[in-house]
């Protein structure tokens, strides 16, 4: 009975796998140019959407680690050009405590800002007030249709959690930050309805090739850092790559340090396991 469950099943799997197969096939008989492996036709976004490229953050891989200089550095680019659309609601400015600031800095940081949401304790009225360590960065538009208003009938998404939402994680981030280029000859003389439309800007990174977003670093120099690096657009962007990729997954160093320290549990465990075995069944043949 469980031998004809099993070959049911293993049957099932080989026809999924052999219809996949020839489906496959199937789609890229004819002209390849013309559809992708699915079958489905080739379009502009099939075929001169680009993977992202490696911004060789401090955090990439199992052995990675946060460089809190760096996140600094990042979170200056991200005050001083991206929070003028994006907003990094899910953030409190306490967090900021994990990338290096003293708690002195951080109420600094928080008192900067005096658009904080609050009520008039005399009138009742809404009104706004400084910030204070505990509350979130505030939000830049009020509403969705604020924000439209002010960028080209497009919501700039909030950068919180911005690496995890993207395909490519930071390395999305700094590819799109450095991206923006001309569209090509070759992708107008096979695609000319896909010209970047007046108020678009072409970026090869960007899912449909066109995005409202301007340049956000266009100048060496266009962040004044205050360790000295040479603020480069090429720096600048792994920078805020790398705070945006922080504010995404802040315990990432932790997560690492547990995950070795459960590898090595098992090792130990496993080997004493192993001897246990070898101990209680020594004198028996098997």
């Amino acid at each position: 009975m469980v031998r004809g469950i099993a070959f049911v099943v293993g049957a099932g799997f080989a026809a999924v796998v052999a219809w996949a197969l020839l489906w496959t096939v199937v789609g890229l008989a004819g002209d390849s140019s013309a559809k992708t492996w699915t079958g489905a036709p080739a379009t502009a976004e099939t075929d001169f959407h680009l993977h992202p490229r490696s911004a060789g953050l401090a955090s990439d891989g199992v052995f990675g680690k946060y460089d809190k200089q760096q996140l600094q550095r990042g979170f200056q680019v991200y005050k001083e050009v991206c929070a003028a659309c994006h907003s990094l609601r899910f953030v409190a400015f306490r967090d900021l405590e994990g990338i290096g600031y003293k708690p002195a800095q951080v109420k600094a940081i928080a008192q900067s800002y005096d658009t904080i949401p609050s009520i008039n304790p005399d009138t009742g009225e809404p009104a706004t007030r400084k910030g204070t360590p505990a509350d979130r960065f505030p939000l830049v538009f009020a509403n969705d249709v604020a924000a439209r208003a002010a960028n080209n009938n497009a919501i700039p998404p909030d950068l919180s959690y911005i690496t995890r939402a993207r395909h490519g994680g930071g390395d999305y981030v700094y590819s799109l930050i450095t991206g923006y280029q001309d569209q090509s000859p070759e992708m107008l003389k096979k695609y000319p309805e896909i010209k970047t439309p007046k108020g678009l800007h072409s970026n090869p990174y960007f899912a449909n090739l066109n995005i409202a977003m301007p340049p956000p670093l266009r100048s060496e120099g266009q962040v004044q850092y205050q360790d000295g690096t040479k603020p480069t657009v090429d720096q600048m962007a792994k920078d805020v790559a790398a705070f945006l990729t922080w504010t995404a997954d802040p315990t990432l160093e932790t997560r690492h340090q547990a995950g070795f320290a459960a590898v090595i549990f098992l090792l130990i465990a496993s080997g004493l396991a192993f001897g246990a075995y070898r101990n209680i069944w020594r004198d028996v043949k098997h």
